[in-house]
């Protein structure tokens, strides 16, 4: 999975109408993550990743769905993200030798790092090659965000289709 669905897939639908957050505390950050983490990152981590969310809620045309209230405005989802990844430049260094090598001098603290590298990862989704199969998932309760792999594929994994297909099922027999 990409790095950027994979971080934007820590929040989902808890199956009773509200959200569930895998990232809630500093542990489950340095746990997912593998990066020491304080409340300040975890803090930076979840703006990052509403951020993310309405870039792709809005390249995927999402709707309303559960997780509307907390996106955030285009505008201001590009300016986080871009301000992710430009907080951390990383610098390419030759140094001398034989052969010569190359280096990359990274002057950010693994957190920076961290917020850098999945804001880079999401720019490269939404403006790469697999931008234009970014979806969606219009099974009911899945807020999830999926990159079509196949011309018919309609949902994010097969367990979102098969409750879309009772759903439809439960409403025709009892409407």
């Amino acid at each position: 999975m990409n790095r950027a669905l994979e971080f934007a897939a820590t929040v989902r639908h808890d199956g009773h109408g509200g959200i569930e957050d895998a990232l809630p505390t500093v542990a489950a950050l340095e746990a997912w993550s593998g990066v020491p983490a304080t409340e300040a990152l975890l803090h930076a981590v979840h703006d990052l990743r509403w951020a993310v969310r309405s870039l792709m809620a809005h390249a995927s045309a999402a709707g309303t769905r559960v997780d509307t209230p907390h996106l955030r405005p285009l505008d201001e989802a590009l300016a986080l993200v871009n301000a992710a990844a430009a907080a951390a430049p990383r610098a390419a260094e030759l140094r001398w030798g034989t052969p010569p090598t190359l280096h990359h001098v990274d002057t950010a603290t693994p957190g920076e790092r961290l917020l850098a590298d999945l804001a880079t990862d999401t720019m490269e989704l939404l403006a790469g090659d697999q931008a234009p199969d970014l979806r969606a998932c219009p099974s009911p309760r899945c807020i999830r965000f999926f990159v079509r792999t196949h011309p018919k594929q309609q949902w994010c994994k097969p367990s979102c289709g098969n409750r879309a297909r009772v759903s439809r099922h439960y409403h025709r027999t009892r409407d």
